[in-house]
C-alpha cells in the first residue's frame, strides 16, 4: 500500500482551493463575455452607426422603467412603445427626476425580452453607458439611440419575435471625488 504524507495532502488541498477560486473569480468576466457575444440574458449588442439595411417587417419596441431598493429618483420612459421597421434608427428618452435635497449619482442596468431578441438589439448610443449625475430638483430627459438588427429574421428563433422590451433599472452610485465634495445647491422649485 502506498501512502501519502501528510504535507503532499495539504499541498494537494490548497491546490484544490486555489483552482477554486480562480475558476470563481474569472466566471463573472467570462459570464458578461459571453453574454454580450451571444445576447444570452437579453444582453444588447452596440455599434457605432445605424444599420445599412432596413426591412419591410415593423417591430414594437415596449420600455420599461424601475429602481433599485432605495433609490430616490423617479424615472419613467416618456413614450411607452414605439413601431419602426426592422434595421430602422429610433430615438426614445427616459426622465429621471431628482426629488431629493442632495446630489445623487446613479447608474442604469438594462437587459432585453425575450432574451432570443437580445443579441438582435443594438444600441448605438445610450445614457446608460454612463453614470448620470442630478442636481437636487433637477429633471432630465435621457435618450437611447438603437435599431433591430435586421438578421434577427435569420435566426430560428427569433424571427417569430414581434415585440421587445428593453427595461432600465437604476442603481444609486457614489459620488465621483470631485462632485462629493461640491457644496450641495438647494432644491429647485418644479413649476
Amino acid at each position: 500500500m502506498s501512502s501519502t504524507s501528510p504535507g503532499k495532502t495539504a499541498a494537494m488541498l490548497v491546490g484544490v482551493v486555489v483552482t477554486m477560486g480562480a475558476l470563481a473569480w474569472a466566471s463573472v468576466p467570462f459570464y458578461n463575455w459571453f453574454c454580450k457575444v451571444t445576447g444570452f440574458g437579453g444582453t444588447t449588442a452596440t455599434a457605432d452607426a445605424g444599420s445599412d439595411r432596413v426591412l419591410d417587417r415593423t417591430m414594437t419596441i415596449r420600455f420599461d422603467a424601475s429602481l433599485e431598493r432605495g433609490m430616490p429618483w423617479e424615472f419613467k420612459p416618456v413614450v411607452r412603445e414605439i413601431d419602426l421597421k426592422i434595421g430602422e434608427t429610433g430615438l426614445a428618452f427616459y426622465e429621471a427626476y431628482n426629488p431629493t435635497d442632495r446630489v445623487i449619482a446613479g447608474t442604469a442596468s438594462y437587459n432585453v425580452a425575450p432574451y432570443d431578441a437580445g443579441g438582435y438589439f443594438t444600441k448605438i448610443d445610450c445614457f446608460c453607458f454612463t453614470e448620470q449625475i442630478l442636481q437636487p430638483g433637477e429633471r432630465v430627459q435621457m435618450p437611447v439611440t438603437f435599431y433591430v438588427d435586421p438578421e434577427i429574421v435569420e435566426d430560428r428563433d427569433a424571427k417569430y419575435v414581434k415585440h421587445i422590451t428593453l427595461s432600465y433599472t437604476f442603481h444609486e452610485t457614489d459620488l465621483p471625488a470631485d462632485q462629493a465634495s461640491l457644496p450641495q445647491a438647494p432644491a429647485n422649485p418644479i413649476n
